[in-house]
């Protein structure tokens, strides 16, 4: 037994409430649950009940055990002096207010609807990562689409609170957050915290200083990524440095000096490269993203203001420069041409970066109009393709767009795999169900 099903069976009354008595033995008849409070306190607010005649508005606390209320410190607790119903499924202990007052108590075993308890605690059981997905098909059509709506909007706002937590941390400058939130993730998941870093200790205004020199851009870059060899070897024998490596190397030597750079190189280490494919590898990254800081004098500026998803693909329109069109590290030449940055690619940055990175603006603005061109935007793209959409495919969900893929995840993430089903419309409804 759980507190979380208990609130779902207060907060829906589930439970036999025909002569329904207190443990005390007092006449009980509630007029209105409440209504559950998500932040600190008691668990459901604005209660309305009558006790032998009497009527009585205040909160509910949900407890497994009535000895819970001293276990979880409410006893000094003023917060809890509102308290007029402690609802528990095991009165174990009598509770009482600060003066005294004895808080009457509702033992709800042996009263609650079997049934409910039986489908709750036989989804808690499923071995299924979707735990509902044996009677997913049966739960109403109209309830699966209000919970998709949902979940991407939680979605969207908990990745634009990063961007805020990061907006913060820059002392409110947009323009710098739009520059680490998008270099950070052309790292794509696995290189994300090397180029979070990155970002973090070249400040944009450096970058924005020899924005006509992209040599000088990578140089930068490169450099503190600790990228840039000292000596190209080939099996044993050591070469001559490349034309191009020589001069990124002589121009971090001067320009991280200018800077006072040198002190805050990240380990070649931190970089991966494992089971990622050549063409995702950090070094063509950084090249690319290079690239587009030596294109725009703010990027915050030209992502926000840009209002078609064609004119985000063309600013993700990314070849990087020569030496990397035919090398996917320092000094190892490719047998083929290094591809510029793909539309699918491009398309998961504009997803993971530039969306929330536009909510979060509409939020802090208070632009409406923001929020619902991001959303048009994930409508427009093309759904991911991964182990969680194959999965919500299978029982047969929707899966065309961004926007579906992106609640698919949240939903799967945050509900699915933490067995918050009552949480859930579709979970819900199915425990619900006669």
């Amino acid at each position: 037994m759980n507190e979380h099903i208990l609130s779902f069976i207060w907060r829906f009354q589930y439970f036999e409430t025909a002569d329904l008595r207190t443990d005390e033995g007092s006449e009980l008849s509630i007029s209105r649950a409440g209504l559950l409070n998500s932040n600190a306190g008691p668990d459901f607010s604005n209660v309305r009940i009558q006790i032998d005649g009497v009527e009585w508005a205040g909160c509910v606390e949900i407890h497994v055990k009535a000895s819970d209320w001293f276990l979880h410190q409410h006893a000094t607790d003023k917060a809890y002096e509102s308290v007029v119903l402690h609802v528990v499924w095991e009165n174990d202990l009598p509770v009482s207010r600060l003066d005294g007052t004895l808080i009457p108590t509702l033992t709800l075993k042996g009263i609650v609807r079997r049934s409910i308890l039986e489908r709750y605690f036989q989804l808690l059981d499923e071995k299924e990562e979707i735990p509902c997905a044996n009677s997913f098909g049966h739960a109403d059509h109209l309830q699966k689409l209000a919970m998709l709506d949902r979940v991407l909007l939680e979605r969207l706002d908990a990745k634009a609170s990063n961007v805020i937590v990061l907006f913060q941390n820059n002392q409110q400058n947009w323009e710098e957050t739009a520059y680490q939130w998008l270099g950070q993730h052309f790292g794509f998941k696995l290189n994300d915290p090397a180029f979070l870093r990155l970002t973090q200790i070249v400040p944009w205004k450096i970058i924005q200083k020899h924005r006509n020199a992209l040599l000088q851009i990578e140089a930068i870059l490169f450099g503190v990524a600790g990228l840039i060899p000292e000596l190209v070897v080939t099996g044993d024998i050591g070469v001559p440095q490349e034309e191009y490596v020589h001069d990124l190397r002589r121009e971090y030597q001067f320009l991280s000096a200018k800077y006072g750079l040198h002190g805050n190189k990240i380990e070649e280490h931190e970089w991966k490269f494992l089971r990622l494919r050549p063409a995702g590898f950090p070094t063509v990254r950084l090249a690319q993203m290079a690239k587009l800081l030596s294109r725009h004098t703010s990027i915050f500026s030209v992502i926000v203001n840009q209002e078609k998803l064609s004119g985000l693909h063309d600013i993700f329109q990314l070849q990087q420069s020569e030496y990397w069109t035919g090398h996917f590290q320092f000094g190892k030449k490719s047998k083929s041409k290094v591809p510029a940055m793909g539309k699918e690619a491009a398309n998961l940055l504009i997803i993971n970066a530039v969306i929330p990175l536009i909510v979060a603006y509409s939020r802090q603005r208070q632009l409406p109009e923001l929020l619902d061109r991001a959303i048009e935007w994930l409508s427009e793209i093309p759904a991911e393709n991964n182990r969680i959409t194959r999965e919500w495919e299978r029982l047969e969900m929707r899966v065309k767009t961004a926007a579906d893929s992106q609640a698919l995840i949240q939903w799967h993430n945050h509900y699915c795999i933490e067995r918050r089903c009552l949480d859930c419309t579709v979970g819900a409804s199915l425990v619900r169900s006669s």
